[in-house]
């Protein structure tokens, strides 16, 4: 009975609105606890964006399922990756510096894009706070789950909608 309701474009679009759903939990855990993203958070919403763009090009352009299915995955892993470093950060806080660097936006008008990826992805300080969880889970653990199950959602619908 699933595997009807997400054959073709329904789950693409599910994929779609699930990822962007995602970023707008985290706008609202943002604004209703008072948080500050730390620059790995807003990679990780970034990640998460771009994977739901992805979901609604494959809803959009349905011919080419394991070609879109290809780069969910490596969109997915990609935003694990980020996750894991965070999680890392955050374990590690107490043997770390305490500096995550300045501003996201400040980084972006104000150095050469390979030094502003550098300076985001060395995240540190603000990154190591743990200031929400649920069910006992910081953010970037729960960002880690969302990523692995995308991963192979994607997976999953490319092999319902093989052509």
């Amino acid at each position: 009975m699933l595997n009807k309701f997400i054959v073709g474009r329904a789950g693409y679009l599910i994929g779609f609105l699930a990822c962007f759903g995602l970023v707008g939990l985290a706008l609202w855990i943002q604004t209703q606890y008072n948080l500050e993203p730390c620059p790995l958070c807003i990679s990780q919403r970034i990640v998460f964006m771009v994977l739901g763009i992805l979901f609604l090009l494959a809803a959009l352009v349905p011919k080419f399922p394991r070609f879109f299915a290809a780069l969910q995955v490596l969109a997915a892993l990609g935003g694990a990756g980020v996750a894991i470093r965070h999680w890392w950060i955050q374990a590690h806080r107490e043997s770390i510096p305490a500096d995550c660097g300045v501003g996201f936006d400040y980084m972006f008008e104000n150095f050469p894009l390979k030094k502003a990826l550098t300076l985001v992805f060395r995240g540190t300080g603000d990154c190591a706070a743990i200031d929400w969880t649920f069910l006992g889970l910081t953010i970037p653990q729960l960002s880690l789950i969302a990523f692995i199950g995308f991963g192979a959602f994607a997976l999953y619908l490319a092999r319902l909608n093989k052509k």
